[in-house]
């Protein structure tokens, strides 16, 4: 018997645990990624330290990334998910389209995705008050626009962010059914 967290899919156990908390620039990614994955006893990655240095360059500039720019470091999420330990793991990635949700499931088919959810407002006013991040305000209507809500038949749920981190984390954990 192992000690290592439990989610369930359906009512099947599953030991290792693989989720990608999504969403635009400003959610929440990083944080409530940190949280749940603690919650979990899981590990965490910040999806943003698999870019390749060229996308980090193009992002700090103001340069929105091209598919052929993301098609790579999607690769790499899903891979490095796959490759998680016993424990399982929880990736912050953004995760904005349908098809880059489908190149993570490519590489790590029994991920599941925690889409936080905000309002214009709240992101911007988020954006604009943390410090040291290499994605300028400027691109969140970019990311806004390029935004696909996780579909029903897609293997996740969506977390509103008008609340505290606690709240948000206890939501996500509550609604993957993480026991």
């Amino acid at each position: 018997m192992t000690n290592a967290p439990r989610m369930t899919d359906g009512g099947r156990s599953v030991e290792r645990p693989l989720v990608v908390v999504m969403g635009v620039s400003g959610s929440g990614k990083s944080t409530i990624g940190h949280r749940l994955a603690e919650s979990l006893g899981a590990e965490f990655i910040d999806g943003d330290a698999l870019h390749p240095p060229a996308n980090v360059a193009k992002m700090a500039a103001g340069i929105p990334l091209t598919d052929e720019d993301r098609w790579p470091w999607l690769a790499a999420v899903g891979r490095t998910l796959a490759d998680s330990g016993p424990a399982g793991m929880v990736i912050a990635c953004s995760a904005l389209r349908r098809v880059y949700r489908a190149a993570i499931l490519d590489q790590a088919p029994t991920a599941r995705f925690v889409e936080l959810d905000g309002s214009p407002e709240l992101l911007r006013g988020r954006m604009g008050a943390r410090e040291g991040h290499f994605m300028p305000p400027s691109l969140l209507d970019s990311q806004l626009a390029t935004l696909e809500p996780l579909a029903p038949d897609e293997p996740g749920i969506r977390v509103g962010i008008d609340r505290s981190e606690e709240e948000i984390t206890a939501a996500a954990a509550s609604a993957l059914r993480i026991r």
